[in-house]
């Protein structure tokens, strides 16, 4: 979606071949081959396209925690997989791979590549990056159930302790080269680091596609640097969750593209007692959630409307499954009625006990709340009696772990190859949901892969239907901001904003 926008609100600073059983190697597309990095000195640089980095924090893609620096990640380096804009993985530094037959053990083969010094990318450096990433902050919880990456015979050997059909997509963490400097790995992608005096800059690499040989890099210590840099145009571009809770206010001339992300909004539900223990409830409740009203009028149409815990836009997602969940309160009226639940003067009873939600929602972000609140009109037009609680996050935090609700509004970055794992049976599960039935299908749909998986998603999805565990909303969009006319044909994704960069179009003065 593109937008021209004249002020919005935005940025917060802050995934040998001895397989017994292997299935026959899945071949992906050819990976571009990065050149060495040329010896010749640079010529002037002519450009007014620069980036914002926070260099103090440095540059290391998995270690790394500062968004800003993040961001650039994808233009210095390459993971074994990227993720296109429907979430598929895509070979990038694998070549093609191998599965064992219980899905537990994956056998990756590397493309030809080279780091930015010239030296060529090895099996070892790929399998030192994974195990790297399995104890980061950034990828441990992603990478859970790897068990063992080693390096077999020039090829990556990865263990799961539980099968995993979607693993690629999980494996676009970035390769590199560790260095003397911790923060500075070396990396394959189409630029590398450069300084020049006390200038910072990305140098594309020899016989990289790109619209700019050089691309200079602004240093900003703080938000307001932030501000000024992009209000100025001293800087081109900056990705941002325009419905954060911390968000920074920009003004002038931009534009805005917007591209689909893991980060779900939900309505969770206490499975284990009060009012909504019963399923018919949360069938109900989860058909007065007016999604497509609600991504257009709150959010200014920076999400997706889904009643799954999976992106519509992923090949697994089941429309005929989500439509059973759509916003429909006379459906919605009849499933209380076949709970047991009668309409009178004083709303709906079921002998003399009222039907009475305590609804938690985190006061801290105002667009959370109006959804809370616009939820919460929706259950009292039935005749439920809601008492919506807007706490501080300490609060909020609290009362979720206690149990002590019967709804709440949440939030989670779901996994690419979208796990619910975590909400249905993890640390997320506040609601005690507990299903024999769903965790077997929940197993089934993680370990298939192909076609078996969109049946096994589709069984599952099914199910989830029936039991209601959580009440999906919305996928929010990440949106990448340019300055007006500066740039066109960007497509990014929730991992890389630059995607594409060789087709776009550059005003540069």
């Amino acid at each position: 979606m593109r937008k021209r926008i004249t002020k919005i609100m935005a940025l917060s600073l802050a995934g040998a071949l001895a397989l017994g059983g292997c299935a026959a190697p899945a071949p992906l597309p050819p990976a571009s081959t990065a050149t060495p990095v040329p010896t010749a000195p640079v010529e002037e640089r002519k450009t007014d396209f620069a980036l914002p980095c926070y260099p103090a924090v440095g540059f290391h893609p998995i270690t790394g925690t500062n968004r800003l620096t993040l961001t650039l990640s994808p233009l210095l380096y390459r993971g074994l997989f990227r993720l296109n804009g429907r979430f598929e993985p895509v070979g990038e530094l694998c070549r093609e791979y191998a599965v064992s037959e219980d899905g537990l053990v994956w056998t990756f083969r590397l493309t030809s590549a080279f780091f930015s010094d010239g030296s060529p990318l090895t099996a070892k450096e790929a399998a030192a990056s994974l195990n790297t990433a399995r104890k980061s902050q950034r990828y441990r919880e992603r990478l859970a159930d790897i068990s063992k990456v080693l390096e077999e015979e020039g090829a990556i050997v990865v263990t799961l302790s539980r099968a995993n059909g979607a693993l690629p997509a999980l494996l676009d963490v970035p390769i590199v080269k560790e260095t003397d400097d911790p923060n500075r790995p070396l990396g394959t992608g189409i630029y590398y680091l450069r300084d020049e005096g006390d200038k910072l800059f990305l140098q594309a690499r020899a016989g990289a596609v790109t619209p700019l040989e050089t691309i200079d890099l602004r240093p900003v210590a703080a938000s307001d640097d932030l501000i000024y840099a992009f209000d100025a145009g001293e800087i081109a571009l900056v990705d941002t969750d325009l419905t954060s809770t911390n968000a920074l206010g920009y003004s002038g001339r931009f534009e805005t593209t917007d591209y689909a992300t893991t980060a779900l909004v939900y309505v969770g539900c206490n499975t284990r007692s009060g009012v909504c223990k019963d399923p018919l409830v949360r069938q109900a409740v989860a058909r007065v959630a007016d999604r497509e009203g609600m991504t257009k009028r709150l959010l200014a149409g920076h999400a997706v409307a889904a009643a799954l815990p999976i992106h519509p836009a992923a090949a697994e997602y089941d429309g005929e499954a989500a439509a059973e969940l759509r916003y429909n309160k006379e459906e919605a009226a009849g499933l209380l009625t076949e709970a047991g639940w009668s309409l009178g003067e004083e709303g709906l009873a079921r002998g003399r006990q009222q039907l009475t939600i305590k609804f938690l929602v985190n006061q801290d972000n105002t667009i959370k709340m109006k959804m809370a609140e616009e939820l919460s009109s929706e259950l009292e037009e039935l005749g439920c009696a809601v008492t919506l609680e807007r706490l501080p996050w300490d609060d909020y935090a609290a009362a979720l772990k206690k149990g002590d609700f019967d709804l709440y509004l949440g939030e989670v970055v779901l996994t690419a190859d979208f796990d619910p794992k975590v909400l249905l049976d993890g640390a997320l599960n506040y609601g005690g949901f507990a299903d024999k039935e769903t965790d077997r299908l929940l197993e089934l749909y993680r370990a298939a892969a192909g076609e078996e998986r969109k049946q096994a998603a589709a069984e599952l999805w099914e199910r989830f239907v029936q039991v209601v565990p959580i009440i999906p909303l919305c996928f929010k969009n990440g949106s990448l901001l340019t300055q007006w006319g500066r740039v066109s044909g960007a497509a990014p994704t929730q991992r890389d904003v630059f995607a594409g960069l060789e087709n776009w179009r550059l005003a540069i003065s």
